[in-house]
């Protein structure tokens, strides 16, 4: 199933809203991402044949799901695509069980995961013999992908699956879906409006605004620009701090303080323990708000993580704040959001030679808190 290949080049119009985009998504999980209104959901439903475009074409490895020239549009049904929504849209009237085997019923001779297969997956063996309505938000959830998955999809949509659920639930289905992403190779459209979300999950990303491709790329790629977090964030983008995405692997881990080395290309971050071995990729995603500067190497504190810099570039964030771009080893840029008054008496300058301290780390693997503070 690797050579499957989603080509979407589609454009539509609904209730005054045009949707013009073009993208493709190969195995893994691409994340779409864009403020409310972008186009996210309107772009899953026509590939899903929830919606027909006005023109354009959408292909999935050599099958043709549109082709608006030669007059070519595939039901939804024999389409293959395993859709999960915001809301888990469960039957009511039905078991777990009863909802996994609908799903099952709906693959026919396809081959996939079995049943087995998917249960242990999500975590839901203790979840059979329950009714929806008996169900946390999180464990719905697990069933509606757990029944997408049954239905042996050879392209799995899912809609911003965690939108609706509080940090607590999006917390406890977090690792299933990353346990998903490494069980399964089929593209995967993950759409959501948390930074955070696409960061964790994805493989690549497709920014949406104004129902047109913003952006396209690697996560880190992509979303270290800063006009395009400012994008995302919508009008109020420009008071939020800038963050960097940090592509990252551990280092080394020390047992004797519970604590784990990342190495972060030209610098080293030391953040609480990580139950990662040696050389594991690490996603990391530091905010502005969270770096503070001192002008000589300081000493005597609690921050363990001083990185050594230099100030690439200095620009106003609002009436009293400043954002200041760091310069880390060869390729990596920080950023630091300090006040006037701060730059003027440690007189900052492009080219001057700065420390960074690192008071906290969002752990875009991280299961149990979003942020180490060393």
């Amino acid at each position: 199933m690797s050579d499957m290949r989603l080509k979407v080049a589609i454009a539509q119009c609904v209730e005054g809203f045009a949707l013009d985009v073009a993208f493709e998504a190969g195995s893994g999980v691409t994340g779409i991402i864009g403020p409310s209104g972008a186009g996210k959901s309107m772009t899953l439903g026509a590939i899903a044949g929830l919606s027909r475009p006005q023109s354009g074409r959408i292909v999935l490895g050599e099958n043709v799901f549109v082709d608006t020239a030669q007059g070519t549009f595939i039901p939804p049904e024999r389409r293959r695509v395993g859709y999960v929504f915001q809301e888990a849209r469960l039957f009511p009237h039905l078991s777990v069980a009863e909802n996994l085997d609908y799903g099952a019923r709906r693959r026919g001779t396809a081959s996939g995961m079995s049943r087995m297969e998917v249960i242990d997956l999500l975590g839901i063996a203790p979840l059979l013999d329950r009714r929806p309505h008996r169900l946390s938000g999180g464990e719905a959830q697990r069933v509606a992908i757990g029944r997408a998955l049954l239905a042996a999809p050879q392209l799995l949509l899912m809609d911003e699956p965690l939108s609706s659920l509080d940090i607590r639930r999006r917390r406890e289905i977090m690792p299933f879906i990353e346990a998903l992403h490494r069980r399964l190779d089929l593209p995967t459209l993950f759409v959501s409006h948390n930074i955070d979300e696409i960061v964790r999950l994805a493989d690549r990303v497709v920014v949406l605004h104004g129902g047109h491709v913003a952006a396209s790329g690697g996560v880190a790629e992509v979303l270290n620009r800063l006009d395009v977090q400012s994008l995302i964030l919508g009008e109020d983008g420009g008071a939020a701090d800038p963050a960097t995405i940090i592509e990252a692997r551990v280092a080394r881990r020390d047992e004797a303080y519970h604590l784990t080395e990342l190495d972060i290309g030209g610098a080293t971050l030391t953040v609480a323990e990580l139950p990662l071995e040696t050389g594991a990729p690490v996603r990391l995603r530091l905010h502005a708000r969270d770096v503070a500067l001192a002008t000589e190497r300081p000493s005597g504190l609690s921050i363990q993580n001083v990185i050594e810099a230099q100030i690439a570039s200095i620009r106003p964030a609002g009436t009293s704040q400043l954002d200041v771009e760091l310069s880390v080893g060869t390729n990596l840029r920080l950023y630091a959001r300090i006040t006037h008054r701060a730059a003027a008496r440690l007189q900052l300058t492009p080219g001057r030679p700065v420390w960074a301290l690192v008071k906290s780390v969002a752990l875009a693997s991280d299961t149990n808190e979003s942020a180490h503070s060393l």
